[in-house]
């Protein structure tokens, strides 16, 4: 089955940027996708607000403006109601607070009507929960996030089966061979990543390069189509990676960002070519999991896994 979908990369929002501001953005880039006949659209990780994390922020009225409690909500009612209009599902990263008070870092997969079919939030939690002394800005998420409880799940949506991942997990190769092993034929993810990094500045010539490669390497390795969707450009003095992207199950990109703002990545896939290729590796039939202990191990704290 051939799908038309995009990666709706975003620009800068700043830290006083309401959800009445930021929303509208959203939707514009739902009306461009709809003029494309585009039916699925990927929003990035955080797409309601800046990126906070960079910041230390204590408890309180403003560390809790950034969650939302309820999703949809007054404020991001509009965006469910466009999609409806349009006919368009979308993946939606955002910062959620449970009714426990528990946080997250989630994402949401909703379907043309504006029904929620599926919730995932973030596993490979980065950064620190401390301020790091004598950088020019932090990345907190430890302080700020739980580790997702949700697993890897994966669903029958868009005429195939359909994942979620968000940000760091793309560094992972258990993230998408998990969902492959479940029989996903796409896996959508959102991220906002600096373009350069403060506490390992001798890695910053290759931050593209380490952006693109993991989901390369994993498109091709599990017969998967990855759609990432970038929070790019120079957002509150930190310049955040673009490289929106659609990647092939033949690990080619076939669709990329040229910008740094608001942009809509479009192509046409086709997930059959998710299943091609993973009967072409055997994906099924030559894995050896009883030599892969050492994977689900617990991490020791000095060495490898015996």
């Amino acid at each position: 089955m051939t799908l038309a979908i995009a990666a709706a990369q975003l620009g800068p929002i700043a830290r006083t940027d309401t959800r009445a501001d930021v929303v509208p953005r959203l939707i514009a880039l739902l009306e461009q996708a709809h003029a494309q006949a585009v039916a699925f659209v990927v929003f990035p990780e955080m797409a309601l607000t800046t990126f906070f994390p960079r910041w230390l922020i204590e408890p309180g009225p403003e560390l809790d403006s950034w969650f939302e409690t309820s999703m949809p909500s007054a404020a991001t009612q509009p965006l469910f109601d466009a999609a409806r209009r349009l006919g368009i599902g979308f993946y939606l990263g955002y910062c959620e607070k449970t009714p426990e008070g528990v946080p997250y870092n989630s994402s949401i997969l909703v379907a043309p009507d504006g029904a929620i079919i599926g919730r995932y939030r973030k596993i490979h939690v980065p950064g620190t929960s401390e301020p790091i002394p004598g950088i020019p800005f932090q990345h907190l998420e430890k302080r700020y996030f739980r580790d997702g409880d949700l697993g890897f799940p994966v669903w029958d949506a868009l005429g195939g089966r359909v994942g979620m991942a968000i940000c760091n997990d793309r560094r992972w190769p258990e993230t998408f061979r998990v969902m492959a092993l479940r029989h996903a034929d796409l896996v959508v993810l959102g991220y906002n990543s600096p373009a350069q990094l403060p506490d390992w500045p001798d890695q910053n010539e290759h931050r593209a390069f380490h952006h693109l490669a993991p989901m390369q390497a994993a498109a091709y390795q599990n017969g998967l189509w990855i759609v990432a969707a970038a929070k790019a450009g120079r957002e509150e003095g930190v310049d955040m990676l673009a490289h929106s992207c659609i990647v092939a199950p033949t690990g080619s990109i076939v669709a990329q960002s040229y910008t740094f703002g608001d942009e809509l990545v479009s192509a046409r896939i086709d997930l059959a070519l998710a299943g091609y290729f993973k009967s072409f590796h055997g994906l099924f039939t030559n894995r050896r999991p009883a030599h892969y202990a050492a994977i689900a191990a617990p991490t020791p704290r000095e060495g490898a896994v015996p």
